[in-house]
């Protein structure tokens, strides 16, 4: 009977669940079924064939009819005087919605739908969360911490359901002699996620009437966030007022690391001082929700004016604006959390849902913002080399080669992420093969080489004096930055591309690519370790400048083997004379 009772209780669990939320597990389930066909259709058919895609968009759209229907049935609950006509209409809309969804806004699957749909994903999800506390007395950190809750121990059950059932599988395989093939893993494990997490995390959503403030405070997560976050956090911005401090000494600012230091740091504070703010009874938790947003402040102002100068440069892309766009709503919390002494917290979720909508649908979504930027950017530069009259390009083949690789990057920026039709100035049917023809020089494409073993060299004698006699100027690169200038000469180096650029007076008067150093090296050392201090350093020279590298360290892969290699790393010293 003692056995019983547990297996009972999980019985009538699922019962509830099924009862509360037929529409969300039949979806749930279909999607599991829907991913299996088209598993079989791309072993079939092919992975490129039709029928993959359209049983992939079907998927996608059913997997965002969950967090619909769940918001519908917990909007139902809530507002229970909503007659049955408008039930129905609303279920008729919802679902016209998602019809409309997979025609228009996913009848593609490219970088700019799956931005939108993981957008609105999101958003819904967050809604799931907050509409049982409209109009509420707040207890939602509670209600939110219950449902994690859930969620982890959901994933622990299943992947122990998982592991049980891929056991017996291998079992069958290896002793008794039936051919299980590796795909029905993978199929099991679509299925217990469709069936038993989908019913078991269901089962432990509270209803509506059901009192939160009830619920304890988990202590595992009270001991997690009091005595080991917090103190990480602390000491993390107090790394970040060290920096921010350098930063203000030497006035060198980063235009890279920093804002994703900085961002993600602020967004996982506010959801620490969400999650703390129901914890009354500790006078450490009432201090850090007092002065933390307070003190967090002048570290975001310092990462905006990072992602300026990158914007300053390059423009905005939707990477650049989901960081900003966070950015604001970050500082936004933190001075609500501040300035607002009797706060509703549920406003946190509501505002983050509908930043969400507004960053990928409408005029200032990031795609409309990144193609206004961008657009502005190539109008600039053409205005600069006096390629535009009458809103025509004029076709130059002498401008800068900095130049026509940035036209080259802002193109190749539409074609990959938007549509070339989108380029202001452009013909609807132009083509990057007619770059020549349209702007007087051919396209430069980037070579995406095939990724190999992964090679490096280091030496650890460069810690003593270096000789720069015979050289005007000294430029330290061994720490991540992009750009650096002295007097009428600037240095930019591209850790993607690791390509080294000169300018002087805004005019490139060097550039080399890094990989040739690194190629060279692995002639003479064919495995990766320390190498000696001479084979370290490097020196070109052209009309313009003598240039001297010293790395300390150069790592990257070979594209193929004996087909050079790929830098993805390097710290090293720049010394350059003027000629």
């Amino acid at each position: 009977m003692i056995i019983m009772m547990p297996v009972m209780k999980s019985f009538a669990g699922f019962y509830k669940s099924i009862k509360r939320f037929p529409v969300t597990l039949l979806l749930s389930l279909s999607i599991a079924i829907v991913l299996i066909s088209s598993s079989e259709a791309r072993l079939n058919l092919g992975y490129n064939h039709p029928a993959v895609e359209i049983l992939n968009r079907i998927a996608l759209v059913m997997a965002l009819g969950i967090p619909i229907s769940l918001s519908i049935k917990l909007l139902f609950e809530k507002y229970t005087r909503i007659s049955i006509i408008a039930k129905m209409l609303i279920c008729i809309i919802a679902s016209g919605f998602l019809g409309f969804y997979y025609s228009y806004l996913l009848n593609v699957i490219n970088n700019a739908s799956m931005s939108r749909y993981i957008g609105l994903s999101f958003s819904l999800y967050i809604c799931f969360l907050f509409i049982p506390f409209l109009n509420k007395r707040d207890s939602i950190e509670l209600y939110v911490i219950k449902i994690f809750t859930r969620f982890f121990i959901t994933c622990i059950y299943s992947a122990v359901l998982f592991l049980g059932l891929a056991a017996i599988l291998f079992t069958i395989d290896k002793l008794l002699g039936i051919t299980v093939r590796s795909s029905i893993y993978y199929y099991t494990w679509l299925l217990t996620v469709g069936i038993f997490s989908s019913t078991f995390f269901l089962a432990g959503i509270p209803e509506y009437n059901e009192n939160i403030e009830d619920y304890p405070y988990p202590n595992y997560l009270r001991i997690l966030l009091l005595y080991i976050v917090i103190p990480l956090v602390v000491v993390y911005l107090v790394i970040l007022y060290i920096y921010f401090a350098k930063i203000i000494i030497t006035w060198k600012w980063p235009v890279g690391l920093v804002s994703h230091l900085v961002i993600w740091y602020s967004a996982l504070c506010v959801a620490l001082i969400f999650l703390i703010s129901k914890i009354k009874d500790n006078k450490w938790v009432n201090i850090f929700i007092a002065w933390f947003p307070k003190l967090i402040l002048p570290v975001l102002v310092m990462m905006f004016i990072s992602m300026g100068i990158r914007i300053n440069a390059y423009g905005i892309t939707e990477n650049r604006y989901y960081v900003i766009v966070l950015g604001i709503w970050v500082s936004a919390m933190m001075l609500f959390i501040s300035f607002k002494r009797k706060r509703r917290n549920i406003i946190i979720l509501t505002s983050l849902s509908i930043v969400s909508i507004l960053s990928v649908f409408g005029p200032l979504s990031s795609f409309a913002v990144s193609k206004y930027s961008q657009n502005n950017r190539l109008t600039e530069i053409m205005v600069r080399n006096e390629m535009l009259k009458d809103g025509k390009i004029i076709a130059k083949s002498n401008i800068s080669e900095y130049d026509k690789s940035e036209i080259s990057e802002i193109l190749r920026y539409f074609e990959q992420n938007h549509s070339l039709s989108d380029v202001k100035y452009l013909d609807k049917n132009f083509k990057l093969s007619d770059m020549e023809k349209v702007f007087g020089f051919p396209y430069q494409k980037p070579e995406i080489p095939e990724i190999g073993k992964y090679i490096s060299y280091s030496s650890d004698k460069l810690t003593g004096a270096i000789d720069i006699s015979g050289f005007d100027y000294f430029f330290d690169f061994r720490m991540v930055k992009e750009q650096t200038e002295l007097d009428r000469l600037k240095v930019q180096y591209n850790y993607e591309t690791a390509v080294l650029k000169i300018f002087r007076d805004d005019e490139m008067i060097y550039t080399i690519e890094l990989s040739r150093f690194l190629d060279e090296l692995r002639k003479k050392y064919p495995e990766s370790g320390a190498v000696d201090e001479e084979d370290m350093i490097y020196t070109d020279e052209n009309q313009h400048v003598k240039i001297k590298f010293i790395f300390s360290y150069i790592g990257g892969t070979e594209i193929q083997p004996g087909k050079g290699t790929r830098v993805q790393g390097a710290d090293f010293y720049i010394l350059v004379k003027e000629k």
